[in-house]
């Protein structure tokens, strides 16, 4: 198994989400009351009683013709910055996911790319880190398509470009 490490969206981001309520894009975030979704700052699924934000956050990588913002949650109130290494997120699991390779320049890796449920995960994931292309991992929900949490190797950094 390689050593990896689940990577929240940017503090700075969910920090200006809550005091600003502004969003990557300029716009306004949405606060959600009694809806539960994905926070991507604990990478943990939020419970109908915690009131959550909404706003569009631009990734980080990969940058170039694959780069795409996202819609994302974060709860509203403060919440614990998920860093356990060698951990899926519990926001991957129980729900049906695209992973997403990319190399050093940004490209996509399709052949390593899959669909399947977040429950089972570790095989494309794996499959996708153990490749000596993969720069990072991106994990989408594959319905909507928004992204969950960007999957590095334990050491490796999440730059801004490639």
């Amino acid at each position: 198994m390689p050593r990896f490490q689940c990577v929240p969206i940017a503090a700075a981001t969910v920090t200006r989400f809550r005091d600003s309520g502004i969003d990557d894009r300029g716009n306004a975030v949405i606060a959600m009351h009694s809806a539960a979704g994905p926070c991507r700052n604990c990478l943990c699924n939020a419970t109908s009683d915690q009131p959550l934000l909404l706003g569009s956050y631009d990734l980080p990588a990969p940058r170039g013709i694959y780069w795409t913002p996202s819609p994302v949650f974060v709860h509203a109130d403060d919440c614990p910055r998920f860093a356990r290494p060698d951990a899926i997120a519990p926001i991957i699991r129980g729900r049906l996911v695209s992973v997403r390779s990319y190399d050093a320049a940004g490209m996509c890796l399709y052949d390593l790319g899959e669909v399947c449920d977040g429950d089972a995960v570790e095989g494309p994931l794996f499959r996708a880190l153990d490749d000596s292309r993969t720069r990072i991992v991106n994990v989408h929900t594959a319905r909507p398509g928004c992204l969950l949490c960007a999957v590095v190797r334990s050491g490796a950094e999440l730059l801004s470009s490639p």
